[in-house]
């Protein structure tokens, strides 16, 4: 896959704006960013292990970091920064945005978590 035209985060942290040559920008809030993070630590070593994480409403992005050719690592507000985010992966995060947000409320409301952390 070819590599974003152009990687932007807004003036308050909270998206990400990517776009992909010939294609529209997609919008990533921060909070989708982190919630589906690709990192072990979230995603585990088999859907199994996969981790809902609560409580990241108003969390921001605080860095970028270029990994190799395919990917970025983006650095949280509260210091998760494992994630590679492959060039694949964020354009499949942004042709499945509505779904799979839709999927991680519905995580969080069964099992009794919030947004909020509360």
């Amino acid at each position: 896959m070819t590599a974003p035209s152009e990687l932007r985060v807004s003036k308050d942290r909270k998206t990400l704006f990517v776009t992909f040559p010939g294609a529209e920008p997609i919008e990533l809030p921060a909070e989708m960013l982190r919630v589906l993070s690709p990192s072990a630590e979230v995603q585990g070593h088999s859907p199994e292990q996969r981790v809902t994480v609560p409580g990241k409403r108003e969390v921001a992005i605080t860095r970028i970091d270029p990994v190799g050719n395919y990917a970025v690592r983006i650095t949280f507000d509260d210091f998760h920064d494992t994630g590679i985010f492959t060039w694949i992966y964020l354009a499949e995060l942004g042709r499945e945005k509505e779904a799979r947000w839709q999927a991680y409320l519905d995580e969080l409301a069964a099992k009794g978590l919030s947004r909020d952390g509360r």
